[in-house]
């Protein structure tokens, strides 16, 4: 008797384990959309304890007789860390298709989508990219660098007298004036007596001296 209710705790036990490991999709209805490529996507999501799953599968147009390309992508989180999940998990969803639905390619997107919702909480609730078929790149944000303007050359300014203002000195030219020797007055005034009028005496005094050197 008192084995009986050990060996239904256990399967209980049992029960509750296998339970939180199978994986539960959130919803029936997948959410739907097309790329900026025209690929027809849909969203599965599902959870595994306390992890959700998220798979993205596209199926691109035909081209002619070749048929469009197919691809699909996981992700993986815990978003029922954030309490507007919990009160709408389909919404939180439905934001992450809206950013998807902007690529050419549903599966080269972002790392890790933060819905508006959410995107105050950590990464650890947000849906971070785990692989797809075929392999694809994902884009991983890079570091914003400031751009550094270029160095400017400085002007230096020569130094300033008084008033702040250089004063150059200039030599100028001197110029040497040669003036003719003089003779005495008293011998070109004598020749002027002897030769001139007396009122042109000062002329031919100037025009003796003048010749004499």
């Amino acid at each position: 008797l008192v084995s009986l209710p050990c060996s239904l705790l256990l399967f209980c036990a049992a029960v509750c384990a296998s339970n939180a490991q199978t994986t539960v999709g959130v919803w029936d209805e997948p959410i739907r959309f097309s790329t900026k490529a025209k690929d027809s996507c849909s969203m599965l999501v599902s959870t595994a304890g306390d992890s959700s799953r998220l798979r993205v599968s596209c199926k691109g147009p035909s081209q002619g007789q070749n048929p469009g390309r197919s691809y699909s992508c996981d992700f993986q989180g815990k978003p029922n860390l954030c309490r507007a999940y919990v009160a709408n998990p389909r919404h939180y969803f439905t934001q992450i298709m809206w950013d998807m639905r902007k690529l050419s390619h549903a599966c080269q997107g972002h790392k890790v989508y933060r819905p508006h919702m959410c995107r105050k909480y950590p990464d650890e609730a947000q849906m971070t990219f785990l692989t797809s078929r075929p392999r694809t790149t994902v884009k991983v944000p890079k570091p914003v660098q400031e751009q550094r303007k270029p160095a400017q050359a400085k002007h230096v300014k020569p130094a300033a007298g008084k008033g702040g203002h250089i004063r150059r000195t200039t030599q100028k030219p001197v110029k040497v004036v040669t003036r003719p020797t003089e003779v005495p007055d008293s011998a070109a005034s004598r020749l002027a007596t002897e030769y001139c009028w007396k009122s042109l005496h000062g002329v031919c005094s100037y025009i003796i001296n003048w010749f004499q050197n």
